[in-house]
């Protein structure tokens, strides 16, 4: 799919952008080997399908009439050979197009996967994580109508059309300038349908991706659509949704029965004409029964492939709208492509300042304002205030999950927006407020950053993280299966099991957001100790609601509205009886 990407980054999504020709040279002629088997194993089908009708004419205007059975007995082998050649050649076509074919399927879902990763954070902030499976299992599946059989049929439908053509009008030129003008007029009504289709499939994607997404949407928050009692207001969106999705169906569907209308009504025209002419040229001997079975029967193997265009062209139009949707995809800047980044850490101490930083998610609306700080290696910074404020902007900042509007964050005097995002983050842990777990088992998620980690150290991360405390009531202990997002776990458990994923990363910095939000008063004690020995000597960025778990941090920021108003330890803050006393002690009343 890299030969899908186009230079310019910026693509119009309201026109098609992947043509026939583009499609050809990216994905069918990197394939030319397994296409022109193909193409042969075609030629060599569409041959041997013309021999039944050449041999009915042999068999009515010379075996029937000479009564020669050694004729007849030759005859039926020829025709008995040919059937077995196509069923052969038929076989073998299905067997290594289709294949390849569903072979390309797999290797694109994963490079628009691999693609998808790559991408900020900011895009995943403005999309549908349904909407995204569904372009990504979804949208290249109409590729197997390329390099599979569709095209190879489109192109070998032509191929003995042609040939039937030549053998249609060596035998009658009249009749078979009667039937090209109906075939002609339906030619021309397909190409049109083509057109108006490919936005229809065009559309029709993003469709599905947008129901597909509701419907995850729905899946993963059941409990809280049940809570609400809110399970008919969903059902009513789900079922606008698909409704879309119909009437778009409904439009390609009209299209394709008007095209197959069509066909049916020239073809039975020119069948029509056929009989008649025909009729008359045998009435006065100018042809012989032979002949037109003959011409009849070839020029059904004329027509039948160009009726089953409009299938195969439908299928092409849709694979190629869905190429469409895919490379908008792959255009995507991802954070790799970011040039200015050209920085590789090597060893990193963990010194991180922010250097007069502003950020606004839109134009306009700062959320922070000029904020500055410096962590010195190993040392730990807490971020108080109230919500909204600010906090949770700055953690994202540290840890590279956004970029600043202005200013400059800067890990061991290296600016961060030039440093490549790889070489950082080896060194970066994060325990999130809600933290992601995975579906598995309790030591799979506690593995995830470090998965051929020594069964030591994953004990070791056990222990510090206090899960064990919970993991030896389990009979099935670390190989517990915890659901999705691990809901049989309790919010204190899941912690202390994200913790300890932490714990096992060994990052020079860390980030907290929250991390004892979760947890009751005898967790966060047990967290609070191994949470000492995880910032022990490591950069620390904290945010806590509970300002009881921060009085060791050597320094504390408070913000308000964007801004930093009051910087120092908690006792030069207490001290001072600004805003931070104020949080504290109304706190210590609670």
């Amino acid at each position: 799919m890299k030969q899908l990407q186009t230079a310019s980054k910026k693509t119009d999504t309201s026109t098609p952008k992947v043509t026939m020709a583009k499609a050809f040279t990216t994905i069918i002629w990197p394939r030319r080997n397994l296409v022109f088997i193909g193409l042969g194993l075609i030629v060599i089908k569409s041959l041997s399908g013309l021999i039944l009708p050449w041999q009915s004419k042999v068999l009515l205007d010379v075996v029937i009439p000479n009564k020669d059975l050694s004729h007849l007995y030759q005859l039926i082998g020829i025709v008995l050979g040919a059937i077995l050649v196509q069923a052969v050649s038929s076989f073998l076509l299905t067997r290594i197009l289709s294949v390849q074919a569903q072979y390309l399927i797999s290797e694109l879902r994963a490079q628009v996967q691999k693609k998808v990763l790559s991408l900020p954070i900011r895009f995943f902030d403005n999309t549908k994580s349904g909407a995204l499976v569904s372009r990504i299992m979804t949208d290249v599946e109409g590729v197997r109508n390329l390099i599979g059989t569709g095209l190879v049929q489109l192109v070998g439908g032509s191929f003995t059309a042609i040939v039937s053509l030549v053998i249609l009008i060596k035998l009658n030129p009249w009749m078979t300038l009667f039937v090209f003008v109906p075939l002609s007029i339906f030619g021309y009504i397909a190409l049109k349908a083509f057109k108006y289709i490919r936005p229809i499939f065009r559309t029709r994607g993003k469709i599905n991706a947008e129901v597909t997404g509701r419907l995850t949407e729905t899946l993963a928050g059941v409990r809280v659509i049940k809570a609400f009692n809110a399970e008919a207001q969903e059902q009513v969106v789900f079922e606008k949704g698909v409704d879309k999705l119909y009437q778009n169906i409904k439009k390609s569907l009209t299209a394709t029965a008007f095209m197959t209308s069509a066909s049916t009504f020239l073809i039975g025209v020119a069948t029509t004409g056929i009989m008649g002419i025909g009729g008359y040229y045998m009435i006065q001997g100018e042809m012989t029964t032979g002949d037109f079975l003959f011409f009849t029967l070839i020029l059904g193997f004329m027509i039948a492939p160009i009726v089953q265009m409009s299938n195969i062209g439908s299928q092409l139009t849709e694979a190629l709208a869905g190429l469409d949707r895919t490379e908008e995809l792959m255009n995507a800047t991802s954070e790799a492509d970011d040039h200015q980044r050209d920085i590789e850490l090597q060893d990193l101490k963990g010194e991180l300042t922010f250097r007069n930083v502003s950020f606004s998610y839109e134009a306009g609306k700062e959320v922070l304002h000029e904020i500055s700080f410096t962590a010195p290696a190993g040392s730990v910074v807490a971020l108080v205030g109230s919500s909204g404020s600010g906090k949770s902007t700055i953690a994202g900042l540290s840890a590279t999950f956004l970029t600043p509007t202005s200013g400059t964050v800067l890990i061991d005097g290296h600016d961060l927006s030039k440093v490549v995002l790889p070489s950082y983050r080896q060194y970066l842990g994060v325990v999130l407020q809600d933290e992601f777990l995975f579906e598995g088992t309790i030591r799979e998620n506690i593995l995830f950053p470090k998965p051929n980690a020594t069964e030591a150290e994953l004990q070791n991360a056990v222990t510090a993280a206090y899960v064990n405390e919970f993991t030896d009531r389990f009979d099935d202990g670390l190989d517990t299966l915890i659901g999705e997002r691990g809901v049989k776990l309790s919010g204190g458990q899941r912690q202390r099991l994200a913790i300890a994923r932490a714990i096992l990363a060994n990052p020079k910095i860390i980030i907290l957001d929250e991390a004892t939000s979760s947890l009751d008063t005898e967790s966060e004690a047990l967290i609070q100790k191994s949470l000492s020995e995880l910032i022990k000597d490591r950069t620390t960025i904290v945010i806590a609601h509970r300002l009881s778990t921060i009085k060791k941090a050597d320094q504390i920021l408070v913000i308000e509205a964007g801004h930093i108003v009051e910087r120092g330890t908690h006792e030069q803050l207490i001290a001072s009886q600004g805003r931070y006393y104020d949080l504290y002690t109304y706190q210590a009343k609670i």
